[in-house]
């Protein structure tokens, strides 16, 4: 008998089916459980912090950038806080209330703020750029937007602009503004800003986390009258001698500070060639290679060569002299400006003499001034020379210089000996904001002794009173320097037919000096000497220097060195441009220039300028003892204040060219 089938579940399937279910959705809720605990223990702060991100935003703040000062605490560079306003019309909920702020704050008209808050229009910038104070009224008011921006100003306009450089995108970018950077430069600091569901900032609601510590203060040698006084000069010499440009250095050859600075190239003078530009420098020259022949005992003062007939060959180079001739002792040869007597003193020195000598006087190596861009110049070593180099040098070439080299150089004669460090910054603000000594004037090295530069001082004097820079001469003071000229190379590396460089290098008063001056002109038209050229523009600095009264000047010092006033040699004319005292009409102006004499209580009548040329102005003004901010070039268009107004010396006249 056969046992019976057993009947099937027809649930069974759906029992597993649900089974499987279940513990899928066990596994998802669990999974869901798991991965909700990582979220919310495990990742809390990144989540966290991933949706303040949605709804704040940091921003940094740059820091005001610290101040340039000129030596009297002048200001000449700045930063100053601006800010632009925008208004987002969709965004505004009481319309009247945004334009009566706009007009409140910022001084706008009502027709400019119902314009601006038009909600024809997405977005409008108000027009005009906003201080810090106005623009802390907006804050909160809903629909407004703030862009604060830093602006570097400098307030004396283009004064010493090669020398102070400007700033791009918050960096420095040229002179002290890039080579003292990190001083001036300051901390940025940070501030968080709530921003809606859109991504937009929600005015009002900002949070300062770190305020941005503003930059430290830096203090020039530099001089701003003086520094104004010859950039005036320098323009007229390279405008009256039709120069490609040129150079001028003032500095107190005691301390090595750089009291003005500036430089001419095409045009501008934005870069300074007196720094980052090196030449062959000529007769200026001379000196230090007669100090080499005085400290090596290879030659007197009176010791003579014969020059025969101003021309000599040797090694198959023919050197020779502009005139003159016969027997020359070394004391006329460095007057006269012999070439063929100095080559043959020269010959006297050794190599290693001759290039220890030059390389002690600092050429071929860079000074060290805090500006970017320096020259080394060159000076190669002897093994280096041919049998010619030894008598070009002598006489200025074979070798490179910059003007600043030469005028430390020069410098090294009208102090004793010594080879001082060129000083521009004189102090730096301290963290706390006070000042602090940056650097004490350095002296690199004894060159020559001192009884070297006491024996080459009067022959330096008697180069101005007799020699070939008469038109630096002066009837009150004694002045001691030394003129050149040298061929100037072009582009291809050859000498430039009819090109050449003048030069002046000199230092007064000559017996006690306080100020050196050092002037480059590049490729001056017609006559051409340094003598002729450059020697002028040292005078016209001095005659302004003297007039002016708030000059670095020594007077009571000056009074000693004073000589007996005696009339100047026929045989020395002054150019148009050295004579910074004249008070006459000039070529291009028939007007009179009153003389501006001082009344009572030391007030004078400022002279009526209108269609002066600006240089005949500027000079008439810093003969006053004023001081001038120019706007503008050309002829003088207005004064302000206008001129029969009553006066101060030291008072801040705008002269308006009318150029702009």
């Amino acid at each position: 008998m056969s046992r019976p089938r057993a009947r099937s579940d027809p649930y069974r399937k759906v029992r597993l089916r649900c089974r499987f279910l279940l513990a899928s959705w066990l596994v998802a809720a669990a999974g869901l459980v798991a991965r909700a605990a990582e979220v919310q223990v495990v990742e809390r702060a990144a989540w966290t912090a991933g949706a303040l991100a949605q709804h704040q935003k940091s921003k940094t703040i740059p820091a005001p950038r610290g101040r340039i000062l000129d030596r009297n605490g002048n200001e000449l560079a700045v930063s100053h806080w601006r800010a632009s306003v925008a208004v987002a019309p969709g965004e505004i909920r009481d319309r009247e209330l945004v334009q009566a702020a706009l007009v409140e704050h910022l001084g706008v008209r009502r027709r400019t703020a119902r314009n601006a808050t038009d909600p024809a229009r997405p977005w409008r910038v108000v027009p005009g750029r906003y201080s810090a104070t106005q623009v802390a009224g907006l804050r909160g008011v809903r629909g407004l937007h703030v862009e604060r921006e830093l602006r570097r100003l400098y307030p004396r306009e283009g004064l010493a602009r090669g020398i102070i450089g400007s700033v791009v995108d918050q960096k420095g970018s040229g002179g002290v503004e890039q080579t003292m950077d990190s001083v001036l430069a300051g901390q940025a600091g940070s501030e968080i800003v709530a921003r809606d569901n859109q991504g937009r900032e929600i005015p009002g609601q900002v949070v300062e986390v770190r305020p941005p510590a503003p930059g430290r203060d830096v203090l020039l040698t530099i001089d701003m009258d003086v520094q104004a006084i010859a950039e005036e000069m320098l323009s007229s010499a390279v405008e009256d001698t039709d120069a490609r440009g040129g150079d001028l250095i003032v500095t107190d050859p005691a301390t090595g500070e750089i009291l003005a600075m500036s430089s001419i190239s095409d045009g501008g003078r934005t870069s300074l060639s007196a720094v980052n530009t090196s030449y062959e420098p000529g007769s200026t020259v001379k000196p230090f290679t007669s100090a080499a022949l005085l400290q090596h005992g290879a030659a007197e003062l009176d010791d003579s060569v014969d020059t025969g007939d101003g021309t000599w060959t040797v090694q198959g180079r023919r050197i020779t002299d502009i005139d003159g001739g016969g027997w020359l002792t070394l004391h006329e040869v460095i007057r006269q400006s012999s070439n063929t007597g100095i080559a043959k003193f020269a010959s006297r020195l050794t190599p290693a003499q001759q290039y220890t000598t030059f390389r002690d006087f600092g050429f071929g190596t860079r000074t060290g001034v805090l500006l970017p861009g320096e020259a080394s110049g060159l000076l190669r070593r002897p093994e280096q020379w041919s049998g010619q180099s030894g008598h070009s040098l002598s006489f200025g070439y074979e070798l490179a210089v910059t003007p600043l080299q030469m005028a430390m150089a020069f410098g090294v004669l009208a102090n004793g000996g010594m080879l001082m460090e060129p000083r521009l910054v004189k102090q730096v603000g301290s963290a706390d904001g006070r000042s602090a000594r940056f650097a004490r004037p350095r002296g690199i090295r004894q060159v020559v002794p001192r009884w070297v530069t006491e024996q080459l001082t009067p022959v330096l004097v008697d180069v101005v009173e007799s020699g070939t820079a008469t038109r630096a001469r002066m009837s009150s003071f004694l002045v001691a320097g030394k003129s050149g000229t040298a061929r100037a190379v072009g582009s291809n590396g050859r000498y430039e037919r009819g090109a050449y460089h003048a030069s002046f290098g000199a230092y007064f008063p000559a017996d006690d000096p306080q100020l050196l001056f050092f002037v480059k002109l590049n490729r001056p038209q017609g006559g051409y000497y340094g003598g002729a050229t450059a020697a002028p523009v040292t005078r016209a600095m001095l005659e302004s220097l003297l007039s002016a009264r708030q000059v670095p000047l020594d007077r009571r010092a000056l009074a000693l060195a004073q000589r007996e006033r005696g009339p100047s040699p026929s045989s020395t004319p002054l150019v148009r441009f050295a004579m910074a005292g004249a008070t006459g009409p000039s070529r291009d102006w028939d007007g009179a220039v009153p003389d501006g004499r001082r009344g009572a209580e030391g007030l004078m009548t400022l002279p009526a300028l209108d269609g002066a040329p600006m240089r005949v102005a500027l000079r008439q003004l810093h003969k006053m003892g004023l001081r001038v901010r120019v706007e503008g070039h050309g002829p003088v268009a207005a004064t302000l204040p206008a001129g029969g107004r009553a006066v101060r010396a030291g008072d801040t006249i705008r002269v308006l060219g009318l150029g702009k």
